[in-house]
């Protein structure tokens, strides 16, 4: 199955932190943030054309709109974003009182639910406070519930196909975990580990699901994504790509048979990035023998 795989930059703009890639079936694009440079881009799979709005703030995430547009999470607050006219339009700030935190990954439930996680910005290099950050859920209705705290760096998530359960990464934790999660209600609880990051595969970030159920984890600074079944807890496959700060993935294209993998430049120094060519580019991977599922919409 292997030797099909083909890796190709798609987008090469590069980014500073290329995140949050959601493939938009209606445009044929592929729609991502990029965190640091404060912006929400568009990729037309015809023509090969980025878009980009500009925020103004870090914008952690972006989310598709049943009614067309997008929910974004940026610095503390949920945001609509209109493509046409560019407006962005505030729904409601949280954690006004921790001034150096940031929303980061997020992605919308089967139910329509917005789930995004905030974590603090380093205030030095390498250095950051602990555990403040959290995860939040908006409602349909636009009202907010905290799901977790005491978080480092929430990051990648997703649902069971059977939508019983859960997935959720906390960078900092090196590991993926797994809760049980009511598809009515929203609510998550009782977790439990799915997946401890081995050391070689550095730190995990991004992470979407495949039609099979299993997972696929980008690895920040490991250079790779890597397929993991979440009922044995075993890595099943590794996909090597070429640069080493890879953020995220999600699948796309024709029968979402094409996986689209963000990266960054961003926390490189200038020795490294002279020899990363690729660093901040996005990349399509297709020959992985396995298919995606359609993104969810937020649902207001």
């Amino acid at each position: 199955m292997c030797s099909s795989i083909r890796i190709e930059p798609v987008v090469k703009e590069k980014n500073r932190m290329g995140e949050c890639p959601v493939w938009e079936e209606r445009e044929d694009a592929l729609v991502y943030v990029d965190i640091n440079s404060q912006k929400v881009c568009r990729w037309s799979a015809a023509t090969g054309e980025v878009q980009s709005v500009a925020v103004d703030a870090r914008v952690g995430s972006v989310a598709l709109r049943q009614c067309g547009g997008y929910a974004i999470a940026l610095g503390t607050r949920f945001a609509f974003l209109d493509w046409d006219t560019q407006a962005v339009t505030t729904i409601l700030e949280l954690e006004q009182d921790k001034p150096n935190n940031r929303f980061n990954d997020g992605k919308v439930d089967p139910k329509g639910r917005f789930f995004a996680g905030t974590m603090a910005e380093e205030t030095a290099p390498g250095v950051r406070a602990r555990r403040q950050g959290a995860l939040y859920t908006l409602f349909p209705d636009l009202s907010v519930i905290k799901q977790l705290d005491q978080v480092d760096i929430s990051n990648g998530l997703d649902w069971s196909l059977d939508h019983r359960t859960f997935f959720h990464i906390d960078s900092l934790a090196y590991a993926v975990h797994a809760f049980s999660y009511d598809v009515h209600t929203g609510k998550i609880a009782c977790p439990r580990l799915v997946y401890r990051l081995e050391e070689e595969e550095g730190m995990p970030d991004g992470m979407c699901i495949d039609a099979e159920g299993k997972l696929w984890v980008a690895c920040i600074d490991a250079g790779r994504v890597i397929r993991v079944d979440p009922e044995t807890g075993k890595r099943i496959q590794t996909v090597r790509l070429p640069t080493p700060r890879i953020t995220s993935c999600c699948f796309g294209g024709k029968d979402y048979a094409e996986m689209y993998v963000t990266s960054a430049y961003d926390g490189l120094d200038e020795a490294t990035l002279a020899k990363e060519p690729h660093a901040g580019k996005i990349f399509k991977i297709t020959g992985l023998g396995v298919k995606g599922i359609p993104q969810n919409f937020f649902a207001a």
